[in-house]
This record gives structure tokens, sequence and C-alpha cells, in this order.
């Protein structure tokens, strides 16, 4: 189980991977806001910019159930980016098998991954249509070098599969209609 900042670096993965996501940072700004007999604070986790210039402020939690105080937090929280025309994510666990799957995809994220031109054109027609991946790597080529470029291009959502299903050399692979 994922708490504080190992759920906080858990999302980051996962946004950076997400295409929505243009930019991200975090504790970006400090809130504070006046109720009866207090002044509050809350620092949000996370700042996003997606793709259509929206702005998101998140906040990472490692429950399935926010306590009161946090269902509070994010009200107060939410109303503040209404108020400016951005939303508000509580981003809460994730699926472990995706998540193991991601991590490991994670791995294989840096450009140098990539491979050729050449490779990666291969890839995308040994997967045009859903194909094991077992099957698509022999169809391409030497195994120690068309993996990482397979990790890779998955990673990068150049090629698809079903990351919520265990991975494995029978899964199916896809490169996604343009």
């Amino acid at each position: 189980m994922h708490y504080g900042s190992g759920a906080m670096r858990l999302h980051l993965m996962l946004l950076d991977r997400d295409p929505r996501v243009q930019g991200l940072a975090s504790r970006p700004l400090e809130l504070r806001w006046r109720v009866p007999g207090a002044v509050r604070t809350h620092a949000p986790q996370l700042m996003l910019r997606l793709a259509d210039g929206q702005g998101v402020l998140a906040d990472c939690t490692a429950g399935r159930e926010l306590s009161q105080r946090q269902r509070s937090l994010a009200a107060a929280v939410g109303e503040v980016c209404v108020a400016v025309r951005w939303r508000y994510w509580v981003l809460g666990p994730v699926d472990p098998v995706y998540r193991r799957n991601v991590t490991w995809l994670a791995g294989f994220r840096h450009p140098r991954y990539r491979g050729s031109e050449r490779l990666a054109a291969a890839l995308r027609e040994s997967f045009a249509g859903r194909t094991p991946l077992g099957e698509g790597v022999r169809r391409t080529g030497d195994p120690m070098v068309v993996l990482p470029a397979l990790f890779h291009a998955l990673w990068a959502g150049r090629l698809s599969a079903d990351l919520g299903a265990p991975m494995h050399e029978r899964m199916p692979v896809w490169a996604p209609a343009a």
C-alpha cells in the first residue's frame, strides 16, 4: 500500500504517461481561507496543465475512503478551482496489476529505448492488428533489440495493450488507429 509521497510518486508516473497532461508541478501554491474561529491552509500536491489548456489542482490519497477532514478540504479546494475555472482531482488508489505494468514500462520511458525509425515502423507493422506480444516480437526481429523498443512504444502510447491484465507473451498488443 502507498502512503503520502509514495501515492504522489505513483500518480506522477501515471500522469507522465497520460497524453492529456502537458505539464505538471509539485506543490505549486498554498491556499488560505477563513473558517469560523480559524484560518485553514492547504498546498495541493500537484498542478497539471492539460492539452486543452485546462488547469487542474490534484491531491493524492492512499485510501479508498476520504476522511471527514479530507472531504471538507476537497470541497474547499474544489470551490476555489470552480471560481478560477480550473478542475480539482483527488487521485486515489490504482489497480495493483495496472500499477505494476505501468511501473515496469516506466523503466523504458527514456528515448534511448525507442530504437531506430526502422524498428518503430517494423513494430507498427507487426502489431497492425491485435497480435500476441511474443508472436509480434519474433516477427519483428531479435528479442534483445525488439523488446526494449516495444516496451518504450507501450509506455509512449505508440502501441497499446490492456495494462489492467498481467503482461505475458500471449497478451494482445496493437497499434492504435492514427
